[in-house]
């Protein structure tokens, strides 16, 4: 439900704009208005999840997903769709924090674990293959509001099935909720990202941008500040001293900021430069999806031979490699041009899903599951909400939806290249930090082999 949910709604980008009046930056806050939320509380949700019960927990995520989705198919403005995207991002991040866990508890032994991920990681290719296939289908014959409609039936099948077979479990010594370092997390990240999508309208030397900009600042070095001097700290900074938990958290925020965060640009090249309607921008995209499903399983089966570092790292490569063959689509290409690059892209991906899986619940300490699937979470959803800002500032706000196709496509192809040179950059970094970490010791280097080797 999580992952067709991200990815239904890049196809019916268009048609919100059209049915709501709104322009790019709406549409970028309909996105980070649901990522934000989600990264800057998971980790809250993880440890809520630890002390309360992770069944319990989940339980109250899929009623306030559900619920919340139901809230955006009937919004009736932009600003109202914004909020209750707000709202299903938090309801997203009680579901991404205590997803891992679960998974960890209801697979103990090395072989159910492999068993688990691989499943895992179908789930997430095959949501994220179907889902712009469906969005576009469900736009284009029942109109943008069905993509969150579709949500309120599987989250009622998920609370069914949840009830009935999913068994409860807690940690003794879960950490306390870290109430300061909540608040000082979701403000520095707001007021980045709203720096960002403003800087190029108001101005970037402009005073209200500089304010903001600063304001980020001060509120994550406060965060960061609060980490180091609280007994029980929401993301214990001496976890960055691990390589394996640094490696985890770069990789996936690699892949976040590049590829997820130009999904957006990608979709509103294809519909406002060449004209293609919300099913046919489902079918461009369908060949890579369903490789990237593809890949999964294959990835996910493979995993005994071939550490979840080694793969997370090659399919970065390729998502970088991917990026680059984008370069080739102007103003006046057919869709076709796109093909290479989406499909090497997408393989790269189903290469990387599973394998982050594995790197996420190996950085840490079976206990604590929660920590490590909610900081990982983190890390990917900020990625995303920061990249799609970023990458933004590279974008001609006003031809992304009509206007002057040559300088929209001008702008995406400088999104382009960051994008691609944000994954090259975080292959390189996760090869580095734990290929270091595996040869820091033959002991150390046989239990990592071991570890990497059966959960992937």
């Amino acid at each position: 439900m999580l992952m067709l949910d991200i990815s239904v709604i890049n196809t019916a980008l268009s048609d919100i704009a059209a049915g709501l009046r709104t322009d790019l930056t709406g549409l970028q806050w309909v996105i980070d208005a649901y990522t934000l939320p989600l990264a800057a509380t998971v980790l809250t949700a993880g440890a809520l999840a630890d002390r309360l019960g992770r069944r319990r927990v989940f339980l109250v995520g899929l009623v306030l997903f559900a619920v919340a989705s139901a809230a955006c198919a009937t919004a009736g403005s932009i600003g109202a769709l914004v909020a209750a995207r707000a709202v299903q991002g938090l309801g997203a991040a009680i579901l991404f924090a205590t997803a891992l866990a679960l998974i960890a508890q209801a697979a103990p032994s090395a072989e159910q674990r492999a068993k688990a991920l691989a499943v895992f990681g179908a789930a997430i290719g095959g949501a994220f293959a179907i889902g712009p296939f469906v969005g576009g289908g469900l736009t284009e014959l029942l109109g943008w509001r069905a993509i969150f409609w579709i949500n309120v039936p599987i989250g009622l099948v998920g609370l069914v099935v949840a009830l009935r077979r999913v068994g409860e479990s807690r940690d003794e010594h879960a950490r306390a909720v870290d109430w300061p370092g909540q608040v000082a997390l979701v403000g520095g990240l707001f007021l980045l990202v709203l720096g960002l999508l403003r800087g190029n309208e108001d101005g970037w030397t402009s005073g209200g941008i500089l304010a903001t900009m600063a304001g980020a600042v001060l509120l994550l070095v406060l965060f960061a500040a609060i980490q180091a001097r609280s007994s029980r700290p929401m993301l214990p900074l001496g976890l960055f001293r691990d390589r394996a938990f640094v490696g985890a958290q770069v990789a996936v925020a690699g892949i976040s900021c590049s590829f997820f965060a130009l999904f957006l640009y990608l979709t509103l090249y294809l519909q406002s430069v060449l004209g293609l309607s919300p099913l046919q921008t489902g079918l461009v995209y369908l060949p890579g999806t369903l490789a990237m499903f593809v890949v999964s399983g294959l990835t996910a089966n493979a995993g005994p031979r071939f550490p979840p570092a080694r793969l997370a790292t090659i399919g970065l490569a390729l998502v970088a490699v991917g990026l680059a063959a984008l370069l080739v689509a102007d103003e006046d290409s057919s869709w076709t041009a796109v093909m290479p690059g989406v499909v090497l892209t997408c393989v790269g991906t189903g290469l990387f899903n599973p394998a982050s899986g594995a790197l996420a619940l190996n950085a840490l300490p079976e206990h604590q599951s929660g920590l490590a699937s909610g900081a990982n979470d983190l890390f990917r959803q900020a990625g995303i909400a920061i990249g799609i800002a970023a990458l933004g500032t590279l974008v001609p706000a006003a031809d992304a939806l009509g206007g002057e196709p040559e300088r929209y496509v001008d702008g995406f192809h400088d999104a382009v290249v960051v994008a691609s040179a944000l994954a090259a950059l975080a292959a390189v970094a996760t090869w580095a930090l734990l290929r270091r970490r595996r040869s820091d010791s033959p002991e150390g280097a046989q239990s990592m082999r071991v570890t990497t080797t059966t959960a992937s």
